[in-house]
């Protein structure tokens, strides 16, 4: 018997129970997105219009990518429904570039933990700058957006944020850079005087040699004074790009998780007017106190754009092979992150979705870190649990959606009467979280139709069928948590 017979007889298109990750579920972006949600939802996602931050730990499987796509929706929908008071989201969950490039500066050989205990908080304002900025200067060039009307001082902080964090890799950075500039009308071309006095100087002495070789008389190409003059001419452009050279050196240095090169931003920061750059914050130190005031001005470039705050969502830590699902280096990574000045940033709510092994780093701590962390100050959620009745709730909604009879089809439906909705949420609650949910009711599924024939199928699945796959299904799930088995 084949289990799409066996759905399409109850009125199911496809499996509904088929994927297991909700970055690639269709069943649940198309329905459950908006419909189902987890039971802590309300303090974890919070007021869009005075974001908040949530720290969020579950065992793999309990939603947390589900809790993101569901947090981005709600942040559209606001959006949408109030356009002059919108939340900037900035998705922080491909630690992989960050990583990767913090790596490449460590000493070759040395062990992946030592590198990653020199990781702090500077490098995760650095990578969450990088992808905020980069995300604000791709809406900005966008043809099809409105030219923004920003101050002379807003368009001068997206120029050197743009210099040192924008990390598109769709164009070249020159290109993307000077285009940003027009599209906010940062012209520079006043106080880029030292260029344009080299370039007249230089042009006026050709022109006076053409004039000289014209005539035959070169006598004056031989005294000092045309190229001592020439020199002088060329001192300001020469000494504003060595300026240039050392600022950009110094915070290429600093910006372990950046792209730029030395070359590229000294280019960029030798375009900005000296008096522009006086006394401005700029990431060549490794500490956090320059950082806190670029998201400052960050924040002051985004009001003036029509968002009045910033979400900040983390998820996947456990995915980057640098990590490769080590307790210790998510630890290490994510630690320096907990800081409640940092977390608690006027304007901005930080989303932090962990691996639920890290909360047992959490109940070891010392008071030194609690009093730094202040977790019962982050709406923390100690464990994204589910009951058995809520479990029972996201299997019935995704088999409604997926149906395309009338009346839809329901869980219940797939069941002999001998499985009554108390034994089915009592076997479910067993299961934990929706993943393991999704493999058991999948697998239970083909081991029904598996059992029968097509000349002689059986259309509802009997109480000791679920019995018995049930039984096998948590042997499996508990020898896994022991770390006895894979899944």
């Amino acid at each position: 018997m084949k289990v799409q017979e066996f759905l399409e007889h109850h009125g199911i298109a496809g499996n509904p129970f088929a994927e297991e990750d909700a970055q690639n579920d269709s069943v649940f972006k198309r329905t459950c997105l908006e419909t189902t949600f987890h039971p802590a939802w309300d303090k974890i996602y919070g007021n869009p219009a005075d974001p908040s931050t949530a720290v969020v730990f579950g065992e793999k499987g309990s939603g947390k990518t589900a809790l993101k796509l569901q947090m981005v929706r709600q942040f559209e929908r606001h959006n949408a429904a109030q356009p002059e008071s919108r939340t900037f989201v900035v998705l922080y969950d491909d630690f992989n570039p960050f990583l990767d490039r913090f790596a490449s500066r460590s000493r070759p050989g040395r062990a992946v933990e030592k590198s990653l205990g020199q990781w702090k908080l500077w490098d995760h304002m650095d990578a969450i700058l990088s992808l905020a900025v980069t995300q604000l200067v791709s809406t900005l060039t966008q043809a099809t957006a409105a030219r923004p009307r920003l101050t002379r001082p807003q368009a001068r902080d997206v120029a050197l944020l743009a210099a040192c964090y924008d990390q598109s890799t769709a164009e070249s950075f020159p290109a993307r850079w000077s285009q940003v500039r027009r599209r906010i009308a940062y012209r520079t071309w006043l106080g880029d005087w030292p260029r344009l006095l080299a370039a007249v100087a230089t042009l006026t002495l050709l022109a006076t040699l053409a004039w000289g070789v014209s005539r035959g008389d070169l006598s004056w190409a031989g005294r000092w004074w045309p190229w001592l003059g020439l020199v002088a001419a060329w001192m300001p452009f020469l000494w504003r790009r060595l300026h240039a050279t050392w600022r950009a050196w110094r915070i290429v240095r600093s910006m372990r998780t950046g792209n730029r090169t030395v070359g590229q931003l000294a280019r960029a920061l030798a375009a900005i007017p000296e008096a522009d750059l006086a006394g401005q914050p700029l990431p060549a130190l490794a500490r956090s106190d320059d950082r806190y005031e670029l998201f400052g001005k960050l924040q002051g470039v985004l009001a003036a754009l029509g968002w009045t705050g910033m979400v900040v969502i983390v998820d996947r830590l456990d995915e980057p092979h640098l990590i490769n699902g080590s307790a210790e280096r998510m630890r290490q990574v994510i630690w320096p992150i907990l800081d409640n000045k940092f977390l608690k940033s006027p304007g901005i709510g930080f989303k932090l979705l962990l691996p639920e092994e890290l909360y047992r780093f959490v109940e070891r701590e010392d008071e030194q870190f609690n009093q730094r962390a202040r977790l019962d100050k982050q709406n923390l959620v100690s464990s994204l649990e589910w009951s058995g009745e809520t479990l029972y709730d996201i299997a019935s909604a995704r088999v409604k959606a997926a149906g395309v009879g009338t009346p839809p089809a329901t869980l219940a439906m797939l069941f002999d009467d001998s499985v009554d909705q108390r034994r089915l949420i009592d076997g479910l609650r067993s299961l934990r979280v929706p993943r393991q949910l999704f493999k058991f009711l999948y697998r239970l599924l083909v081991a029904h139709c598996h059992a029968h024939t097509d000349e002689r199928p059986v259309y509802r699945i009997p109480l000791d069928r679920f019995e018995r796959e049930l039984a096998v299904f948590r042997r499996e799930q508990d020898a896994f948590d022991r770390g006895l088995a894979p899944r």
